[in-house]
């Protein structure tokens, strides 16, 4: 069976026939002008409200969203990604989704990140007419220091330290199903379920040398070096697999410094590759994949934009924040000519420990989503989970990444769903943002 979707639906014993899903129906949020009864999606939500949900009455949701109002009853077998050119990277929202920290967890086990992200997709804001919303999703690859655990709250488990060789995050993938669908299928599944929601995908990956480990079958995992080609080509063909399953953008932790460049700012461990061999890599995924629309986004960016341009990349965070409105909307008219790399605006990053207001927020998506004289030369945005689903007061952005506690009172998913975010508060920033992504969307 080749579409993967209906598969997932068999492998959680559910029949393939699908109808439209009122509740669906009654919590739909539409944008505003021309394509109001085209871009849909659920706001006014809480995240558990979505996750405690069974995986067919998230795919009935998804569908339910359909853009162009046609209801498919059963999943369509052919699933194209929306189409923004090659270099739709250059315009587009990323917004970061940490798949582990909505995983499911039991006890001190977790696992399914993957599914808990196709629950989530019906209250992802769709793509606009003139540029792609982007779901980057944090962790892919096992995690070297606890794969499959959460633990205690202040215990290291970052997702910055990577295996390579050893196929895909118990946190993410549901391996209890691997008899009836695989690995990559379940991403695969993500990605279609994605795509039709008319949303692009990546994922998240590191390149600092310390934080990479090359797994073997029969012996101890080896330390990854840039140095090694045996080394350079697994790291592309693992990310050359991704892009075939359906991903479409990489996330490049600490890309600023490729190179050696700025690296007394480097909070990375171990090497980094060197410009020119990332210019190889970079053009050897898309050249293995036969992607010419893959978009490779790099953590932070300075104002060498043509540095970052020829080495690849068609997007960096963290050169400046929607605080200031008009700022941005120079940033913007400044850039215009350039339609293959700009310089991101920042709403909040990975290394985000708390301090922004709801309203600073509010603002600094409103600057992302308007702060431009014509749509057509916005600049890239990125955001992070809690800037569309605003995490508890007791976390922030860097600590679930750099940890994985549960928030369970007693022990089950449902419990750490409800306590891993925000309440009522929460509820009402998530319908304040929907009010601003409705007004850009059909521009």
């Amino acid at each position: 069976m080749n579409n993967t979707v209906n598969k997932l639906l068999y492998a959680f014993n559910e029949d393939t026939n699908l109808k439209k899903d009122r509740w669906t129906q009654e919590r739909t949020f539409h944008s505003i002008g021309d394509c109001l009864n085209t871009k849909k999606w659920i706001a006014g939500i809480l995240p558990y409200e979505l996750l405690e949900r069974n995986i067919k009455q998230a795919i009935e949701s998804i569908v339910t969203l359909c853009e162009n109002n046609i209801f498919y009853d059963i999943f369509p077998d052919n699933i194209k990604t929306p189409d923004y050119g090659d270099n739709w990277g250059r315009l587009a929202n990323y917004i970061e989704i940490n798949n582990r920290a909505i995983s499911q967890m039991d006890k001190d086990r977790c696992c399914c990140g993957i599914i808990s992200s196709i629950k989530l997709l019906p209250a992802i804001p769709p793509s606009a007419k003139s540029w792609a919303n982007c779901i980057i999703l944090s962790q892919i690859f096992p995690n070297i220091y606890g794969d499959s655990y959460n633990k205690g709250p202040f215990e290291e488990n970052s997702i910055y330290g990577i295996k390579l060789n050893a196929g895909y995050s118990s946190n993410i993938i549901s391996y209890n199903l691997s008899d009836k669908i695989s690995q990559e299928e379940q991403l695969s599944a993500f990605n279609d379920l994605a795509h039709f929601r008319g949303i692009k995908t990546g994922f998240r990956t590191v390149i600092s040398a310390d934080q990479i480990k090359i797994s073997h079958p029969d012996k101890a995992d080896e330390s990854f070096n840039w140095n090694n080609n045996s080394h350079v080509e697994l790291y592309i063909n693992e990310c050359v697999k991704l892009m075939n399953l359906g991903f479409e953008a990489m996330f490049i932790d600490s890309a600023k410094h490729i190179g050696g460049y700025d690296m007394e700012n480097y909070t990375g461990v171990g090497e980094l590759p060197g410009y020119e061999q990332m210019q190889y890599i970079l053009n050897e995924i898309r050249l293995r994949s036969g992607k010419t629309n893959i978009s490779f986004a790099g953590e932070k960016s300075s104002d060498d934009f043509e540095r970052y341009r020829k080495l690849g990349l068609n997007a960096g965070t963290d050169f400046i924040t929607g605080d200031d409105f008009y700022k941005v909307r120079e940033l913007s008219e400044k850039m215009k000519y350039n339609r293959i790399y700009a310089p991101g605006v920042e709403i909040e990053n990975d290394n985000y420990e708390g301090g922004i207001s709801y309203e600073q927020r509010l603002n600094r998506i409103n600057t992302a989503l308007f702060g431009y004289y014509i749509a057509s030369d916005k600049l890239p945005s990125f955001m992070q989970t809690n800037d569309i689903f605003p995490l508890n007061y007791d976390t922030n952005t860097h600590h679930i990444m750099m940890t994985n506690p549960s928030f369970s009172t007693d022990g089950s998913s449902e419990s750490h769903w409800k306590n891993l975010f925000a309440k009522d508060d929460g509820k009402l920033y998530n319908r304040r943002v929907a009010e601003l992504f409705a007004h850009a969307l059909c521009l």
